[in-house]
């Protein structure tokens, strides 16, 4: 589809040629003719070259810390020792569809590498540093928050009920197996958020490693773009004159 702009009388008259083959509607061809640009949006083989095969890697570890959160975090909602920080932001589930979110764009960049894609995933791969820190700092929060008081409650002094229903070696045993229970409950909640840390801090560095990466694409293809520029004879490459200029 092209668009063209005429001015007469005061009078801005647009001229819009539909391509008849494209599935699309009209509508549709008309914002993709005025948000496409070919330099940005098209796929370049040198930004693949350059790229690599890394960033899928870094990709799937992502999606796979993404979903390794949300399924860790899903076991510390469902437990009643949990801060109320948790339980009012639910911030495992959105954290981990976050990781999800930059792998996913990772996978994407490396599959379809533009300039506007790549730098897309450079942005999103920069604030999922943030996030990652934040993740850090809230599973360890949730450390120190833990909270057993209610356990073995029942047991405690006082609590009113008729301590004449069992007897007394009993109501000790049965009190004992309860503060194993707690212990062992508080090493396991310990010992998830613990590896909810150890993901966070994972995510942090493919995160850095996802943006050095595009980073380093984008410098490569701006200096290579100068050269073509500043090349004669892949200036007429670029103006489609003669296509095997640099070859």
């Amino acid at each position: 589809m092209s668009v063209t702009m005429a001015k007469q009388d005061g009078v801005t008259v647009f001229t819009i040629q539909s391509n008849p083959e494209s599935p699309w509607p009209p509508v549709c061809q008309i914002l993709k003719s005025l948000c496409y640009n070919p330099l940005c949006c098209s796929v370049s083989q040198h930004l693949r070259k350059t790229q690599g095969t890394s960033l899928s890697v870094l990709g799937a570890m992502q999606i796979m810390t993404g979903l390794l959160t949300m399924g860790f975090g899903g076991i510390l909602r469902a437990s009643q020792a949990t801060s109320w920080a948790l339980n009012l932001t639910e911030f495992p589930y959105w954290m981990g569809a976050l990781f999800i979110t930059f792998g996913s764009m990772c996978l994407l960049s490396e599959r379809f590498p533009s300039l506007c894609l790549v730098g897309l995933t450079v942005t999103l791969n920069l604030a999922g540093v943030a996030f990652a820190i934040t993740a850090i700092v809230l599973f360890s929060i949730q450390i120190s928050q833990l909270n057993f008081w209610w356990y073995c409650s029942i047991y405690s002094s006082s609590y009113n009920y008729d301590r004449t229903t069992a007897p007394p070696l009993e109501r000790e045993f049965s009190r004992q197996m309860c503060l194993e229970g707690k212990y062992v409950a508080q090493v396991i909640h310990i010992g998830v958020n613990v590896v909810l840390i150890i993901l966070s801090i994972l995510e942090l560095c493919v995160v850095i490693s996802s943006a050095i990466i595009g980073i380093k694409t984008l410098r490569n293809s701006r200096k290579e773009e100068n050269t073509r520029t500043d090349d004669p004879e892949c200036n007429k490459l670029l103006l489609g004159e003669n296509l095997s200029a640099c070859s």
